[in-house]
């Protein structure tokens, strides 16, 4: 999971992250200095405690609506019930931020069915595209509906509860099973973006493919999210969110940690477990323990962030 995992504290991360997987209970993580820690499985009620404190926003990642086969036949009817447990929450969230793959096949009724289904969170909704949102020609439905005000292909950021958010886009010209890219247009806003601001400004990327290289073979990372990060690394908290692999993966390199999110719609298996990527069939008992939501949580004047990944059963 992690670059730094070793010894018992690895032994033990890895376990809490399998038991979060099968079992489908969240867990909270802190952050203090740049360095993740594990506080174990938590329950909903302790999760709505840590939260009080600190600004808490929600990610949630590849609603991949439209997608109606074997491992997934009702794409649509998990992103509903990913929405409603999000309702259900005891402390309402600042926002939420999607982190593409909104759409299996970028159709216009498909992107009218996710809005549908996400406004009923009644949040403010930050997106990102991914791969699947790009499909169509000229990338128009994406475009109309979330790219107003934006970069480039997509590219933006803004402020909240003195975090420096920014939106990147690495789906562009993706060649198929190819890694993603940013593009030297895209990097140099980015260092343009970043520059003045205090170091310790805790900065949050997200972006739809993994930043850092969890399996090239599979197209699993960014080659050019090196550059990315070098801009970042002299501020003192860094998080990076990711989507793409459907599945929980952490990796913490000096002061970024990275995090990667389930989908609403369907697992993908372990890397290098399968031939190839691609929609996981799993016992319909099991599917909504490997689907879920992120829910993360800053506390200002602390280097400190809390991810508590949630499943849509469990």
């Amino acid at each position: 999971m992690s670059g730094h995992d070793h010894g018992e504290d690895g032994v033990s991360r890895r376990k809490v992250l399998e038991c979060m997987t099968w079992a489908g209970t969240g867990v909270l993580w802190t952050i203090t200095g740049g360095v993740p820690r594990s506080l174990g499985i938590i329950d909903s009620a302790q999760a709505a405690t840590a939260a009080v404190s600190g600004m808490t926003f929600l990610q949630i990642s590849d609603s991949h609506v439209g997608f109606d086969k074997p491992a997934n036949p009702n794409a649509l009817g998990t992103l509903e019930e990913a929405v409603n447990k999000i309702n259900a929450m005891a402390a309402k969230p600042s926002f939420m931020i999607h982190t593409g793959d909104i759409t299996h096949l970028s159709k216009a009724a498909e992107f009218d069915n996710a809005e549908r289904i996400i406004s009923q969170s009644k949040l403010d909704v930050h997106y990102v595209p991914g791969e699947h949102d790009f499909l169509d020609e000229d990338v128009k439905f994406y475009r109309e509906r979330y790219g107003r005000g934006t970069k480039g292909a997509g590219w933006y950021s803004f402020d909240a509860g003195g975090v420096h958010f920014v939106g990147l886009v690495n789906v562009v010209d993706l060649k198929a099973g190819g890694l993603g890219n940013l593009g030297t247009e895209q990097l140099a806003w980015l260092e343009d973006d970043l520059r003045g601001k205090s170091k310790s400004t805790p900065i949050v990327l997200f972006a739809h493919i993994p930043l850092w290289t969890v399996y090239p073979e599979w197209g699993w990372g960014t080659e050019d999210g090196g550059r990315a990060l070098e801009y970042v690394k002299g501020f003192g908290s860094v998080t990076v969110l990711n989507g793409h692999i459907h599945q929980v993966m952490q990796k913490v390199e000096g002061n970024v940690t990275f995090h990667t999110a389930r989908s609403t719609a369907f697992p993908q298996p372990a890397p290098g477990t399968a031939p190839s990527p691609g929609p996981m069939k799993v016992e319909d008992a099991r599917l909504r323990a490997m689907l879920g939501v992120a829910s993360i949580n800053f506390k200002q004047n602390e280097q400190r962030l809390a991810i508590i990944d949630t499943p849509l059963q469990g």
